[in-house]
């Protein structure tokens, strides 16, 4: 069987053109696995969402999507629920179907259109004080190293926390295995006009999941509750009259259902709904950066000191809180943190030197980038993990120039 082709790809939101000339879709492991042994340059494309080079390669640029449906439940021996999920489903098809089992993850990301595989890869996450990342709920996973062969790799391995989030950087993952939760239902609430001397932690204890979104001038919170929120004054904000889109100004037709009316975590967790074209459809760049918890209040002082020099490249901010873990790349490793997400406009002349701007306000404070996101700073490179990539793909066949940059070689 020949694998399906793709000609001209390039990002969701269309700032990366791949120099790849088209996208190879094996249909069986089998193929999947001829293809990588045969190719001298292959990297894995998940859902495209990244905003730079990191999925970027001159060789053979492969996506998942064609591959056999996988999904299994089972229970393990620790009583837990897990599902093991082939690479390239989405979370929104996750989600539907563990709810229809009366089960769930306990985190998502804003949007559910994105890919399992690559949002584990590039350390994505959601929010809330005890979530940890969407990677962090990776127990196990198998992949397709330079050789052809198939690797498993389970949570207790040594290799285990380097191999989660890694980048693409040791094979193509083909499946992944999550914890997960019993299902729940979520009410989700959008507060106006926080003031800027509202208790951080209060405030981002206020629900399940919760998001400041901001232009550095005024805030909105999105409170996503497991509870009802009791009408009145909350922290000296105001209950929002409508629904809201978190960019101002944009209709909300494409975001998750508020005002308070319950719903399936599925249908609250993220920011924008699975049958809706996602945020601004790709009219968009990103940054974001992950600083720790004690120091949030801090770094979001001097961003708003610096507001209106990044506002005229902004279309909003999101705050959020995120637990730590210990995944070596994982922004959020060994500390708990608060991340500042960038939602700039679609013009990067624009856009540098307010992210130049950005990473030079923050670096007092340690920020780790995320690594599916627009920066110009790069964290010093962790020698483990360049051992391990060494170990797993000593001819580099899975590296490309953004891996360069992160090992520093």
């Amino acid at each position: 069987m020949t694998a399906g082709t793709t000609a001209g790809p390039t990002n969701w939101a269309g700032n990366v053109a791949f120099r790849a000339p088209e996208v190879r879709r094996p249909a069986t492991l089998d193929e999947l696995r001829r293809l990588v042994a045969g190719s001298p340059r292959v990297r894995a494309l998940g859902s495209g969402h990244s905003f730079n080079d990191v999925a970027d390669t001159p060789g053979e640029l492969v996506s998942l999507d064609r591959m056999p449906y996988t999904l299994e439940i089972h229970t393990g021996a620790d009583g837990a629920a897990r599902a093991r999920v082939g690479a390239g489903m989405t979370y929104a098809r996750l989600a539907a179907e563990l709810h229809a089992r009366g089960l769930a993850v306990a985190a998502m990301a804003s949007l559910p259109h994105i890919s399992v595989a690559g949002s584990v890869a590039t350390g994505t996450h959601g929010s809330g004080d005890a979530n940890r990342s969407l990677s962090a709920a990776v127990s196990g996973l198998e992949l397709v190293t330079a050789d052809g062969e198939l690797v498993s790799l389970e949570r207790g391995d040594d290799d285990f926390p380097g191999a989660v989030v890694a980048l693409g950087a040791l094979g193509v993952v083909t499946t992944l295995t999550l914890d997960l939760v019993p299902a729940f239902e979520l009410r989700q609430y959008v507060r106006e006009d926080l003031p800027r001397d509202a208790p951080f932690d209060e405030v981002m204890a206020g629900g399940y999941s919760v998001s400041q979104f901001t232009d550095w001038s005024s805030t909105r919170v999105w409170l996503k509750r497991l509870t009802e929120l009791p009408d009145g004054d909350w922290l000296g904000t105001r209950a929002a009259d409508g629904p809201r889109h978190p960019v101002p100004g944009m209709p909300p037709d494409s975001c998750t259902g508020q005002l308070g009316v319950p719903g399936p975590w599925h249908e609250r967790l993220p920011h924008f709904r699975a049958d809706a074209p996602p945020s601004n459809a790709g009219d968009e760049l990103q940054s974001e950066f992950a600083m720790p918890r004690e120091r949030a209040a801090e770094a979001l002082a001097a961003l708003y000191a610096a507001g209106d020099r990044v506002r005229p490249a902004l279309r909003i901010s999101e705050v959020r809180t995120v637990a730590a873990d210990d995944l070596w790349l994982s922004p959020f490793h060994g500390r708990d943190s608060v991340a500042v997400h960038f939602t700039w406009i679609k013009d990067w002349d624009a856009v540098l030197p307010a992210l130049r701007l950005v990473e030079e306000t923050l670096a007092p404070f340690d920020p780790r980038p995320h690594w599916g996101k627009l920066f110009t700073r790069w964290p010093e490179p962790s020698e483990r993990f360049g051992a391990l990539v060494r170990a797993y793909d000593p001819e580099g066949k899975f590296g490309n120039d953004f891996l360069r940059r992160v090992l520093g070689e």
